[in-house]
């Protein structure tokens, strides 16, 4: 199991759970069309996120159809939710210095 942090450190991987976020499931040859790169390449991007529990895919005849499995990104939200409490509460403190400040 690939970590996902690591999966999605990437801009195309990040991209991949961007398009595969608006639909139920696309094949390969769908998603190789949202990118400058050739199919090969965005198969290896597909295999990181699937090592990492992010994309599941199933055949449908002759293609492969892959579908986003959001779950593991719930651990990304929680550890960024902790430093958005933080940097909420550091805004607010910038704000009532901004108000306090003569013009």
């Amino acid at each position: 199991m690939r970590d996902v942090y690591s999966a999605v450190a990437d801009p195309t991987r990040r991209r991949l759970i961007r398009i595969l976020a608006d639909v139920d499931e696309m094949p390969l040859h769908e998603m190789t069309a949202h990118f400058s790169m050739g199919r090969t390449a965005v198969s290896k991007h597909l295999a990181i996120l699937k090592e990492a529990g992010l994309v599941v895919d199933r055949r449908a005849g002759r293609e492969t159809r892959y579908h986003l499995n959001a779950a593991p990104l719930r651990e990304i939200q929680e550890w960024v939710s902790f430093y958005e409490r933080f940097w909420t509460g550091r805004i607010e403190q910038l704000k009532t210095l901004l108000e306090e400040e003569p013009a």
